[in-house]
C-alpha cells in the first residue's frame, strides 16, 4: 500500500466510531462476516442518488479496507438512481490522501482508475445507474449512502439485502472556503466507518 495512504489508515485507525453508527454498521459486519464464513465473495453495491461524492468514497475505502485487513474476496462497487459524474473534488481529496489518480477518459463522465497499491488492481470509477451492466446484477448488498435514494428507491433488483448507512452531502459546501475541509472530512469519516467495518471480519 501507498506509505502516505498506509499512515493515514494508521490515524484513522485511533478514530472512535459513535455506539449509534456501530448499531447501523453491525448489521453490514453480520452480513460480511455470514459471506466469508461460507467462503462466498462478498459483493457490495454503494448506492447515491448521482453516484458522484459519497458512493464513490464508499466503495472507494470499503475496497481499500478490505485489502488492509487482508479480506481479499471483496469486491465493491457503486452507483446511482442518476448518471452525472464523479466530482472532481473527489479525486482530488483521495489524491490528498494518499491515492493515485489516473484519468482515463476526457469525456463528461469520465473514467477514473484509483490505486491503493503499486501491485494491486485499480478501482475502477465512473458515474453509472446502480443497475449498470459493470455492476453485479444479483448476489450483492445494496449499502445506501444517502436518505434521497434509500427512501426514493425501495426495491433494488438482485440485492440480497439492503443497508442503510447514510453520510451528509459534501456538495452543501461546493464553492466556500469550507470545501476542501468537508470534503477531507466526509472522505475521512466513511474511511473510519469501512476500516471499523473491516476490523470486525475473522477470517
Amino acid at each position: 500500500m501507498f506509505s502516505n495512504l498506509s499512515k493515514n489508515i494508521t490515524n484513522i485507525a485511533q478514530t472512535s466510531i459513535l455506539e449509534e453508527r456501530k448499531e447501523v454498521l453491525q448489521p453490514l459486519i453480520d452480513y460480511i462476516q455470514n459471506k466469508v464464513d461460507q467462503k462466498n465473495p462478498i459483493r457490495l453495491n454503494f448506492i447515491c442518488t448521482h453516484n458522484s461524492r459519497r458512493s464513490h468514497l464508499s466503495q472507494i475505502w470499503a475496497q481499500t479496507m478490505a485489502f488492509h485487513f487482508g479480506i481479499n474476496t471483496v469486491f465493491c462497487y457503486s452507483g446511482g438512481t442518476e448518471t452525472t459524474a464523479m466530482f472532481p473534488k473527489i479525486a482530488e481529496t483521495l489524491n490528498n490522501q494518499g491515492f493515485e489518480i489516473l484519468q482515463l477518459s476526457e469525456t463528461q463522465n469520465p473514467i477514473y482508475a484509483v490505486k491503493f497499491s503499486d501491485n494491486e488492481p485499480a478501482i475502477i470509477c465512473f458515474s453509472k445507474t446502480f443497475d449498470d451492466n459493470f455492476n453485479p446484477k444479483s448476489e450483492f448488498a445494496a449499502i445506501m449512502t444517502c436518505s434521497s435514494v434509500d427512501e426514493g428507491c425501495p426495491f433494488i433488483v438482485g440485492a440480497e439485502q439492503r443497508f442503510p448507512i447514510r453520510y451528509n452531502d459534501p456538495k452543501e459546501f461546493d464553492g466556500t472556503d469550507l470545501m476542501n475541509e468537508k470534503y477531507s472530512e466526509r472522505s475521512f469519516e466513511i474511511a473510519s466507518e469501512m476500516h471499523y467495518v473491516f476490523s470486525n471480519i475473522k477470517i
